[in-house]
């Protein structure tokens, strides 16, 4: 059945009608998510759905969609019960709804089964705890007040929905030992009257249903209840329970507060022996709460942060304030900025714009409703915020991981709150009276469950199927600042968790609480300095502890300068590397063994490649006329006139063909010939089957014929560019079939106008292309026939570097796998934007730095650098969620960004440049061939060339797999060397220095002279010199030195002329007769 179709105006008067308001003609009043409202739906117009159904079944419909019908626009059928998702501004958000659980929810019926299961709960919960929780009470009322349009939560009505999956209003219930009475509107009854006879049967209990008419307050029906009550016991002091902390609302419950006060019956309040009935929530519960976090985190994430994020690109004045009328939801969202801050659920969010300039935060809270189950989450974004700012944000972060991990089976509620403060009191104890006074409370049917609080008070026994609100902040810390906006600052991180048989289960892990995805850095020219420092101590603050991020990111002067502390430091060093050298050695014991086998079977490999041959027989060989060169495409072969014989060569043994000589009658084409061991990869690999072969090197021929010659070398040349890229073609690793996203385009995470590198071919100019982010993979695109496919397995590591000491900010990947870009085969894709131009235009007048147009000019490249800055940082970030996602846990994939202030400048590939550590590798992305060094990959690092004096150094990698050649970077400062060695260290990397340079190859044996049997001849001479200087000239007199010399000396006569001398000792040259 096809949706119907939206009519540009509201349904007319009959709809009003079925809505409880005879003869009343709906109005518009305006849209929100492409739905109208009516003013006269009262509280129901608070979603933006457009109706055609009655008013129990849109507020069912609306409490099981919650936050999500926000962003959607949501036709309901009246007849069929069917429904359709239209204009979802959170599509797959709609797909993980239950639809059959939203449809069961919208029933009229109450089941049975679940009545019956509570029923049996709570009368043993009842008879089990009836003197600790419920009072020895021989009976138990509850009232729930009349409907209401306000969010609010009480025992009762968390019972009503607990029982019955749906709240009951102006109901009075009466549990006795034999009955339950119930007095309720017509509409109740009839809902509760199909319950008589299975729970009769089932438990044995007998439903008594008094009709409440509308115009009746119930007191004649009242008076039935309490004489059935006496009735039954018999007793004069009968114990009634009750919900005492709530006010009794309307003219039924004043009535029968009244009557109950009237009575002879005591009155207990049992409201802790309620919290302790539902605390413990079954498996339907946990599924409902599971989806209801599952709804708030995808909110979140789908709808608030990107939101969010584009009002902060675009530099939007946004009213924050959303209003009540519009969703459904927990308590209205919370979105606080600018200063203002109040961690209270109940709070709301002030009515100031955004606020999300440097050094801002912004605190966002939410929480949705599923069959009736709350759901809580809050974050805190920080927005160029200096570094006590962060350092906090990282210890609540610590702390609330701690407290969520002491929720465990068997524990007691307050040691949750206890974790939390221990782990603060270890990092910065200063921050303890800044903490918010709970850790929390349980969640449910109601969302704040009190008897459930995580505080330090509460010795409350954890049970396996609880489920908690874990929520702690920092309140009002200041700061020094001259923004008043930023100088007061607050915290706060909350999580749905549920205690689960080993550990607790974090329900709202969706929405990330790292620092990745909790810190925003769009201005490159903040970054990492503080724009404020902690204000002294006051009567409200204590100074802040500040710990670095990086031990290597925060030197101190003192450390640079040559004091008397250099020498501690190195004497860390060493043992930071000492430490660092057992693990290595232990490592490479293992695998030095196999080392020599692996090598002789990769060079079998290279060699099993296949032969170059043009023609297998004589038999194809082409018939020629006349000897010249020629060129055979078909068989890929150089026919080459020798001595009168047409020789034909494979065209992969021609390194190069040129012409010289400049006579226009007569040239030479001078032909170069590929031998073994001077090139490598494919030619190299059929020229090493026949090493013992004798090879051509070089052959030149005089032609008067130029044209001819000239066609000739151009033949050769584009066989051979065709022969070289069949052959990479054919050795590239087959890679998955990308899978398009099937979404909208506005839904796409993409980038325009980039270029890349290595640069598609085919165009005299260079043309922008778009990336798009995929479902498995990403898609650069210039044209329709023109696109380069890169899949996320394929990609090793990735990188994300913005334009602060370049003109480009670039996204690159490195491969494990290469693939073809154009004709191009290459393990490094790199895609960029120009934040400036490269080259300004020099006019003949002078220009003064106060010149108007040279400032505009340059505001606007700084403007330019950070937009390009945004976007591309916006890109990263959704893509990383896409990758924090299950499926993709496996390839552990994250941008990283090259850390310049650790960075060194330096020669690699003939280039000088600015090579910068990453935390996973050593980078040079800007100037090719580009560098991507792998850490772990590293077995030890050589500083080559370290000696006093010496204005630079070079340093060596050399990797655990020996067949890799080294990388080598050449030129670096000397200056820069204490630096180079922290990092190393804290890589935990081993290095050596040196003052020579003494790494050639990655190839050499790695055996060491004891595999030989012995020592070396060098060895045995240092021990001897430093035996004979601990034995002093004492033990060792003139005489006894003359004795050895002469033992020596008759030692060598008797040695046979062809017997070689002993092993190490150095060879002495053949005197000739």
């Amino acid at each position: 059945m096809a949706p119907p179709r939206r009519s540009s105006r509201p349904p007319p008067g009959p709809t009003a009608r079925r809505l409880g308001r005879p003869g009343a003609a709906a109005r518009s009043v305006g849209r929100y998510g492409g739905a109208y409202i009516s003013p006269r739906m009262g509280g129901l117009a608070r979603s933006p759905l457009l109706l055609r159904s009655s008013e129990r079944r849109f507020r069912r419909f609306r409490e099981a969609l919650g936050f999500a019908a926000a962003a959607a626009s949501i036709v309901i059928g009246s007849g069929d019960r069917t429904f359709w998702p239209a204009e979802f501004l959170c599509t797959d958000l709609c797909r993980a709804l239950d639809r059959t659980a939203l449809i069961s929810g919208s029933s009229n019926v109450v089941s049975p089964e679940n009545f019956i299961k509570c029923l049996n709960k709570f009368y043993s919960h009842w008879k089990e705890h009836v003197s600790d929780h419920w009072g020895s009470s021989s009976a138990i009322a509850v009232a729930t007040p009349p409907p209401s349009d306000d969010i609010r939560y009480r025992k009762s009505l968390a019972l009503s929905m607990w029982f019955f999956g749906r709240e009951f209003a102006d109901t009075i219930i009466v549990f006795l030992s034999s009955q339950i009475h119930v007095l309720s509107g017509q509409d109740g009854c009839d809902l509760l009257q199909h319950l008589k006879t299975p729970v009769s049967k089932a438990v044995g209990l007998d439903i008594v249903l008094h009709n409440l008419e509308k115009a009746d307050n119930g007191s004649h029906s009242m008076d039935q209840i309490l004489n059935s009550v006496f009735a039954q016991y018999e007793s004069n002091s009968l114990i009634m329970g009750h919900i005492g902390r709530e006010k009794p609302e309307g003219k039924v419950l004043e009535e029968w507060s009244q009557k109950l006060h009237a009575s002879k019956l005591k009155l207990y309040d049992v409201s802790g022996g309620i919290s302790e009935l539902l605390s413990v929530k079954d498996a339907n519960e946990i599924m409902y709460v599971k989806k209801a976090a599952y709804l708030t985190a995808s909110a979140m994430r789908k709808f608030v942060v990107p939101k969010l994020e584009n009002i902060v690109m675009g530099e939007k004045k946004i009213d924050v304030k959303l209003k009540a009328e519009n969703v459904d939801i927990c308590y209205p969202p919370i979105f606080q900025s600018g200063g203002k801050y109040d961690l209270r659920p109940g709070a709301l969010s002030n009515d100031d714009d955004l606020y999300y300039d440097s050094g801002s935060l912004i605190v966002c809270a939410m929480g949705a409703k599923y069959s009736g189950y709350c759901s809580n989450v809050a974050r805190t974004f920080l927005i160029d915020c200096s570094i006590e700012k962060c350092n906090a944000y990282k210890v609540l972060l610590k702390a609330h991981d701690a407290a969520i991990a002491a929720l465990t089976p068997g524990g007691r509620a307050s040691m949750s709150y206890q974790a939390a403060v221990d782990a603060i009191r270890g990092e910065a104890p200063d921050l303890l009276p800044f903490l918010s006074k709970s850790g929390g409370t349980g969640i449910g049917i109601e969302f704040r469950e009190t008897w459930l609080a995580l505080n330090e008070k509460n010795d409350l026994t954890l049970k396996e199927g609880m489920l908690f609100n874990v929520s702690l902040g920092f309140q009002n810390i200041l700061v020094k600042s001259s923004d008043d906006k930023i100088k007061e600052f607050s915290l706060w991180l909350a999580d749905t968790v549920l205690i689960g048989k080993e550990k607790p289960e974090v329900l709202t892990a969706l929405i990330s609480k790292g620092e990745n995805d909790a810190f925003y850095s769009f201005d490159e020219e903040k970054i990492g300095s503080p724009s404020s420092k902690p204000a002294p101590k006051t009567e409200q603050m204590a100074p802040l502890k500040v710990n670095p991020v990086l031990k290597s990111d925060m030197l101190s002067l003192k450390d640079n300068l040559r004091s008397s502390s250099r020498a501690p430091k190195e004497d860390l060093r060493k043992q930071l590397q000492s430490e660092i050298l057992h693990k290595r050695t232990n490592e490479t014991a293992m695998k030095s063994d196999g080392m020599n086998n692996n090598i002789l079977e990769g060079h079998g490999q290279l060699r099993a490649m296949g032969e170059l041959v043009a023609y297998k027989n004589v038999s194809e060989f082409p018939r020629v006329n006349r000897l010249e060169i020629q060129v055979d495409k078909q068989n890929e072969a150089i026919l080459l006139p020798i001595y009168g014989f047409m020789v034909p060569f494979h065209v992969c043994t021609v390194k190069k063909a040129e012409i010289r000589g400049d006579s226009k009658r007569s040239v030479y084409v001078s032909i170069t010939f590929n031998v073994p061991n001077t090139v490598p990869s494919l030619q190299d690999s059929g020229l090493q089957a026949n090493i013992s072969s004798v090879f051509l090197k070089a052959a030149t021929f005089l032609s008067r014929d130029r044209r001819h010659a000239e066609e000739v070398v151009q033949l050769m040349k584009i066989l051979q560019k065709g022969v070289l890229e069949r052959a990479k073609r054919a050795s590239l690793v087959t890679q998955e079939k990308l899978k398009l996203h099937d979404g909208l385009t506005r839904d796409r995470i993409q980038l325009l106008d980039l270029w890349i590198r290595p640069s598609l071919p085919g165009r005299g100019r260079k043309v922008p292309g778009t990336l798009v982010a995929h479902v498995n993979g990403f898609q650069y695109s210039v044209s329709k026939s023109e696109k380069v496919d890169i899949m996320f397995g394929n990609i090793k590591h990735a990188f994300y570097q913005p334009a602060e000491r370049d003109m480009i900010t670039l996204l690159h990947f490195h491969l494990y796998n290469e693939i073809m870009v154009g004709s191009k085969k290459t393990r490094d894709v790199q895609f960029y934007i120009e934040v400036m131009d490269g080259v300004d235009s020099v006019g003949l007048e002078r220009r003064s730095a106060w010149d108007p147009d040279e400032i505009e000019e340059e505001q606007r490249e700084r403007a330019r650098r950070r937009e390009i800055n945004r976007q591309f940082e916006l890109f990263v970030r959704r893509v990383d969620s896409i990758w924090s996602k299950p499926r993709f846990n496996q390839l552990a994939l994250q941008f990283e960004t090259p850390v310049q202030k650790l960075g060194f400048n330096g020669v690699h590939g003939r280039t000088t440049c600015f090579i910068a550590p990453s935390p996973c590798c050593l980078v040079q992305l800007i100037e090719t061939p580009f560098l991507v060094t792998s850490l772990r990959e590293v077995d030890i690092v050589c500083l080559e060339r370290v000696a006093f004096g010496q204005k630079s150094i070079d340093m060596v990698f050399v990797f655990q797999d020996y067949t890799r050649d080294v990388v080598r970077i050449e030129a670096i400062p000397m200056a820069d060397v204490d630096k180079i060695k922290d990092w190393l260290n804290d890589c935990s990397l081993k290095y050596y220095d040196d003052n020579e340079s003494v790494v050639n190859s990655g190839e050499d044996d790695g055996g060491s002279d004891e595999d030989d049997g012995g020592e070396s001849w060098d060895e045995m001479e240092r021990k001897a010199r430093d035996a004979d200087a601990e034995m002093g000239s004492e033990s060792d007199s003139e005489d006894e030195r003359q004795r050895r010399r002469e033992k020596a000396k008759a030692k060598s006569l008797h040695r046979h002329p062809s017997e070689p001398p002993s092993k190490g000792a150095p060879q002495k040259r053949q005197r000739l007769h």
